[in-house]
């Protein structure tokens, strides 16, 4: 999946802005209570990774409530959602975006989930001046140079300050940053660099890692990145490819007492897609930052209501809704200590 690297949102607030900003734009108004409006919205989503599949019960979740909430307010706009898979690949999103927007003459498209497509679909999206609604969370995706983009989650590089306030706890003067060697992994690291400057601290090396590096290309980084004096690693990797890191970097002794890890937000969004055995035996100590979303009794009920549908998703092993703590351990005992 790339930017889950996502990790989750709930989705209400999204479809919320989605809605508001279709009632600014759109001047059409009904005449009396008993008409409707109907506004088409386009959602573009990669159908058959697992936070396409959380997304699409939280926008159908998000749709029902709002119409309930219209029906009680006689409010005279009705959302109809026009999905279409972008079966992650940048053409097909730009071509799913094109179709909604000339042949359904969509008004708003939510979407896509990657950056790298969202580039495609804003430069659409500006010239039939249309809005899109993007959880892509590139930090170079720009909202100021694109008037009818909005953005639809924290940009990767929001986690970046508190990353560097724990670093700074532990006055680290110097760390290594392991990110995946993609559009993904490339956009947030000169952001993550200019925080840690600002506390003083050096990135002393960046590994890049590839998504397709076999087993023995990781464990030889490592073996490197293990030979200079830095013990102070940050992880930005996606579920897959942090696995086999954790994997091997238990194998070359780097999981012990001296070393200190710390895992990016969409790494932890997505623990739910770790396998647990790899948790237990490779990734204990870690810290690993997520959002902080309060508690709520509209988010207990929503994740009540997403989780039943969610189960009856076919081919996905169970995940959670990404609505947890912010900056929690996996381990409480870590066996790194601030000297």
């Amino acid at each position: 999946m790339q930017n889950p690297r996502y990790f989750y949102l709930v989705l209400f607030i999204q479809l919320v802005s989605i809605i508001s900003f279709c009632d600014y734009v759109i001047p059409i108004r009904a005449k009396d209570e008993t008409s409707v409006v109907k506004v088409d919205v386009g959602i573009i989503l990669d159908m058959e990774t697992v936070v396409a599949k959380v997304m699409h019960i939280s926008i159908l979740l998000a749709l029902a409530d709002y119409h309930a909430a219209a029906a009680a307010s006689h409010r005279a706009i009705r959302i109809v959602s026009h999905f279409r898979d972008s079966k992650k690949d940048d053409v097909e999103a730009a071509s799913a975006a094109i179709y909604l927007l000339k042949d359904v003459q969509v008004q708003a498209i939510f979407g896509p989930q990657m950056s790298t497509q969202t580039d495609f679909v804003i430069d659409i999206g500006n010239r039939v001046k249309v809005p899109i609604i993007s959880p892509a969370t590139s930090p170079s995706l720009s909202v100021k140079e694109n008037p009818f983009f909005i953005r639809g989650a924290l940009p990767s590089s929001s986690q970046n300050k508190a990353i560097a306030a724990i670093v700074k706890n532990y006055d680290w003067k110097e760390v290594v940053i392991i990110y995946e060697d993609s559009s993904y992994g490339t956009g947030t690291i000169p952001h993550l660099t200019d925080a840690l400057l600002e506390i003083s601290t050096l990135v002393s090396y960046r590994s890049a890692v590839s998504p397709s590096a076999n087993d023995d290309q990781i464990l030889r980084e490592l073996y490197k990145l293990n030979t200079m004096q830095t013990r102070m690693f940050i992880v930005h990797l996606q579920p897959f490819l942090a696995s086999r890191l954790f994997l091997k970097a238990k194998e070359a002794g780097m999981m012990s007492s001296g070393y200190a890890w710390i895992i990016t937000d969409v790494l932890t969004s997505l623990l739910d897609l770790v396998d647990h055995s790899v948790i237990k035996s490779s990734m204990q100590g870690v810290l690993d930052i997520k959002p902080y979303v309060p508690r709520s009794n509209e988010l207990n009920n929503f994740t009540k209501r997403w989780r039943k549908m969610f189960v009856n998703e076919p081919d996905t092993d169970p995940v959670k809704l990404n609505v947890l703590d912010y900056g929690h351990m996996i381990n409480a005992s870590p066996h790194w200590q601030k000297q």
